[in-house]
């Protein structure tokens, strides 16, 4: 079997970032994925369960009711690995072209106070699996670590 694009990525060199992962045609349309990188894999610890989770709340809600995007938003999800999420959007994109969205995203998480979006059993498969403080701590690592002062060799794979 042939290796599947993402495991191609070399991830000693990656580091935190916002990456176009891959594009797929259906039919006209172009849909882009992203690698959102908020650990350097296999240098860091991963991130736990609950924030994950609480930031896969959070963060789908925001796209999806962003004026802008929300149309544009197929799906926004952890990786497995647990160090970043991907995000799909339509569209034939750049990692460039998402820079302010997500900035807005990661703003929205790190001051988001109050309930958790679909965190109720009737909502969620597993709601008590959250952890809103270390969201919102991890969400901030982000922003001023990568996002604020985002450079090319974040936004670019490493080869």
């Amino acid at each position: 079997m042939e290796k599947i694009a993402s495991f191609t990525i070399d991830h000693i060199k990656l580091q935190p970032g916002v990456y176009v992962s891959r594009k797929d045609h259906i039919g006209a349309e172009t849909v882009t994925t992203f690698d959102i990188r908020m650990t350097s894999p296999n240098e860091e610890p991963v991130m736990n369960t609950a924030e994950v989770h609480t930031i896969e709340h959070l963060g789908a809600t925001f796209l999806r009711n962003d004026a802008e995007w929300k149309d544009r938003v197929v799906y926004f999800g952890p990786m497995g690995c647990r160090t970043g999420f991907y995000l799909l959007l339509a569209g034939d994109l750049e990692s460039k072209d998402i820079v302010t969205l997500m900035t807005k995203m990661f703003e929205f998480m790190r001051d988001f106070e109050g309930d958790i979006p679909g965190a109720a059993a009737k909502d969620c498969g597993n709601y008590l699996d959250q952890n809103l403080p270390m969201a919102k701590y991890l969400s901030k690592r982000f922003l001023d670590n990568v996002l604020y002062d985002i450079k090319e060799d974040r936004l670019v794979y490493p080869q």
